[in-house]
């Protein structure tokens, strides 16, 4: 199994000064945190994409291609581009171009994203979600297929031959399906023969078990090899040194953020006693130190019948940049505990 770690470059205020951290900063933040990932020998870093005031991931190939220049060892990828509301092409073209400028480290995980904001701004209508999702990654595998490509669908103009240019280092480039928890999503991305990256934000990660083997065994009927049905994991958590230490850093952010969630929702404003049942040894947030952290991934990979990788998401409205820094390097210990779960 594969440790990384996914950003959505929130907005912070730092817990103990009060200052509220700029966009400049933040991103020179997040880069110091990208280079460090790399150095502690973990295995990916993601960037997500949000078109919110609370987040500066708007244009996640920007911020990659900044991290391929920094980087020489750690894969890069989107966690997740919004693909529904992105042209295909231009995907293409930006993800194969960062693939060259990293040198083959680059992975593409698309989905349609947990929020809607993304519809209205690009003009779309939020009635053909589902569609325009199965309709640009129907073009997407194609492009990646095929340098010239003729294709045509309701959402976008036709493609009668063109090439779409530049490709790749990877041949084929890397292209994971980000999913919730609908079992249309899962079939689909097993049909299709992509890796999955399952998004587990609540619950109890055992209980994506039976949508993990819908999963693959719709890959193996429509005839993929179990090797390519890679399943990994995107969750929300932090290694502290311990339990309780981790525990006092990151539940004022993880209140705050769910917080807002809910009320945008329609749900109760979450409180303590569900963070520490969230946060515990079967919960969906992954927290502790680091033999707990070690100890949970081979709990959960056991129990959705094996994982290839798994990011854990630290963004933390209210986590200080050096508090984030010693997550990291405390998560480059975990990573080569897991690697042969």
């Amino acid at each position: 199994m594969y440790v990384g770690i996914d950003s959505f470059v929130s907005q912070v205020t730092d817990p103990s000064t009060g200052h509220v951290v700029g966009p400049a900063e933040r991103m020179a933040h997040l880069l110091e945190e990208i280079a460090l990932a790399d150095r502690v020998g973990l295995y990916s870093f993601g960037i997500g994409e949000h078109h919110r005031a609370e987040y500066y991931d708007s244009a996640p190939p920007v911020i990659l291609g900044a991290a391929a220049a920094l980087t020489s060892r750690i894969r890069l990828g989107s966690a997740v581009a919004v693909l529904s509301a992105n042209d295909p092409v231009r995907v293409f073209q930006q993800f194969a171009t960062l693939d060259l400028i990293a040198g083959g480290r680059i992975d593409l995980v698309v989905g349609r994203g947990s929020f809607t904001e993304a519809f209205p701004l690009f003009g779309l209508d939020l009635a053909d979600y589902n569609e325009l999702f199965e309709e640009k990654l129907d073009l997407l595998l194609k492009i990646r297929d095929s340098t010239k490509v003729t294709w045509s669908g309701r959402h976008r103009p036709a493609l009668t031959g063109q090439g779409v240019y530049p490709r790749p280092v990877q041949d084929p480039l890397p292209i994971w399906v980000g999913v919730g928890g609908t079992p249309e999503s899962f079939i689909r991305a097993g049909l299709l023969g992509l890796p999955l990256m399952v998004a587990i934000i609540g619950g109890e990660p055992r209980r994506f078990a039976p949508l993990v083997d819908l999963y693959r065994r719709a890959g193996a009927q429509a005839g993929h090899a179990p090797e390519v049905l890679k399943v990994g994991l995107h969750v929300f958590g932090y290694v502290g040194d311990s339990r309780q230490q981790a525990s006092d850093v990151i539940y004022p952010g993880w209140h705050q953020m769910f917080t807002s969630v809910s009320r945008e929702r329609g749900f109760p404003p979450p409180n303590r006693a569900q963070f520490d049942a969230t946060s515990g040894p079967d919960g969906a947030f992954f927290l502790g130190s680091p033999d707990e952290i070690t100890a949970k991934l081979g709990r959960v990979a056991d129990q959705l019948g094996g994982v290839d990788r798994v990011s854990i998401q630290m963004t933390n409205p209210r986590l200080a940049h050096a508090d984030l820094l010693h997550g990291i390097e405390l998560l480059g210990e975990v990573a080569p505990r897991v690697a042969a779960v």
